[in-house]
């Protein structure tokens, strides 16, 4: 009785550490790329950015959801792929109304989707 109540502890522990570390690792990388593409927000927003620019931080999106795929779904990740590919072609074309609303999108499903991997009850139920 006594090992078992153990198992379960334990198990119930390595679930618990998991969850967590999901979310503050998921949180950490979305909490980096908002801040990259914040900046590449301001920089459209003044006129001054280039597709090397946009290219940039689409490179650096393509690293993270290498690592993101072992912990969010794929289509979370198409989503943020998507945006990002049709705001590295308007901020080419220096089409920045445009690019800035797509940014806009992409910068609130960092914000969002974090969240959605939080270990908190809504989440469980």
């Amino acid at each position: 009785m006594l090992k078992s109540l153990t198992a379960i502890g334990v198990a119930l522990l390595l679930l618990l550490g998991a969850g967590l570390f999901e979310w503050y690792y998921v949180n950490d990388q979305f909490g980096a790329f908002g801040e990259e593409l914040t900046t590449l927000y301001q920089k459209a927003d003044e006129g001054i950015a280039n597709g090397e620019d946009a290219k940039a931080v689409q490179a650096s999106w393509e690293n993270r959801k290498e690592k993101l795929h072992v912990w969010i779904p794929h289509n979370d990740i198409a989503r943020i792929d998507d945006y990002m590919a049709e705001t590295v072609r308007l901020i080419a074309e220096k089409d920045y109304d445009l690019a800035l609303a797509k940014l806009e999108i992409v910068i609130h499903l960092t914000k969002c989707l974090p969240d959605t991997y939080k270990p908190a009850v809504e989440n469980i139920f």
